[in-house]
């Protein structure tokens, strides 16, 4: 017994103040006369607790992560809801405007009228189109019997017709409808024949900064005032419509240089020398001559169509609640799985 009493207080006394060595002398008990090793307790340092604390973090915030796709697969679903929401009733508003009694434009005074509360109303206008004063919109393609081909929208200024004296009849702008490349391409080269016509009078009559348009329309002015009979009245049925909003990916028109990429209302009205809240309207008369069937009025169906439909915004929400319900379930189980050692 006194053997191991001197053993155990040389061991205190070889670790007096570390604490590795107070749990080491803590490892020998006494009971009685036998010296029994008791189990030791491991030591743990403050730099292993941060760092424990560091990986369970690190550990729930790469469980989270793994539920983010399930959640932005949500709310790309449930956004479809709402603009599919937002449609039906955009269509729904057509509709009823579609619908309703034309406007006879003839008898409108249009000084006194709001051409914004107008849009998708129908029009029914009486007089005649300034031949010879178009503008081209395009390119625009058009699916012919299956068969692709590109074109442009035809945008002349129509002159309405005074049933009464006095009565102020602003023109007006018609989309007349689709012409193939081929008519616009015609329509140019007619166009430059009766330019190179034109005599030194004109051009030295040619006010400054006017562009080429104004000597093709004086001079076919005067030709109708001096040669053509006056030509009879033709009644044009239309829907009122505003300007295009163009993508991103769409060039800026250049009235300069007579390239139009899309409809843009006050910038045509002013290329023609009208006012900047022109009426424009979209023909759509189906009665196409057989002789000429360009231009090609458009589909009173277009008009209630959109490139995404209600159904398109049903089959997307369908879609992003599919994956979103797959990617959470497989977060679930990659969490659920015990890990292996």
């Amino acid at each position: 017994m006194a053997a191991s009493l001197s053993k155990a207080i040389k061991i205190s006394r070889t670790f007096p103040a570390s604490p590795g060595g107070a749990a080491l002398f803590g490892a020998f008990s006494t009971s009685g006369n036998i010296v029994r090793p008791s189990p030791l307790r491991p030591y743990v340092g403050e730099a292993t607790v941060s760092s424990q604390n560091q990986e369970k973090k690190r550990g729930t915030l790469s469980k989270l992560l793994l539920f983010l796709p399930g959640a932005i697969t949500f709310c790309l679903g449930t956004w479809q809801i709402f603009r599919r929401q937002e449609k039906v009733k955009l269509l729904d508003y057509r509709k009823e405007r579609l619908e309703m009694e034309p406007i006879i434009w003839n008898d409108i005074d249009t000084l006194d009228l709001n051409l914004n509360s107008l849009e998708f109303r129908k029009v029914i206008c009486e007089g005649m189109f300034k031949e010879g004063n178009c503008i081209f919109v395009g390119p625009r393609s058009r699916s012919i019997s299956g068969i692709t081909e590109n074109g442009y929208y035809v945008i002349t200024p129509f002159i309405p017709k005074a049933r009464e004296s006095g009565r102020v009849q602003l023109p007006i702008l018609v989309n007349r409808g689709w012409v193939p490349q081929g008519w616009r391409n015609n329509f140019l080269n007619d166009f430059s024949s009766v330019e190179g016509s034109m005599g030194s009078e004109e051009t030295d009559a040619q006010p400054n900064g006017g562009s080429i348009w104004w000597k093709f329309w004086s001079k076919k002015e005067k030709i109708s005032e001096d040669k053509e009979p006056a030509k009879a009245s033709i009644e044009v049925i239309g829907v009122v419509r505003g300007s295009e909003k163009p993508s991103i990916f769409v060039p800026e028109n250049d009235p300069k240089h007579g390239q139009w990429f899309y409809v843009d209302v006050p910038m045509i009205a002013k290329a023609f020398g009208f006012s900047e809240d022109t009426l424009y309207i979209e023909d759509i008369n189906e009665k196409a001559s057989a002789s000429d069937p360009y231009p090609v009025p458009k589909d009173v169906n277009t008009l209630i169509h959109y490139s995404v439909m209600p159904q398109d915004h049903l089959n997307y929400t369908l879609t992003w609640y599919s994956l979103s319900a797959a990617v959470t379930y497989m977060a679930f189980k990659r969490i659920s799985t015990p890990k292996r050692v």
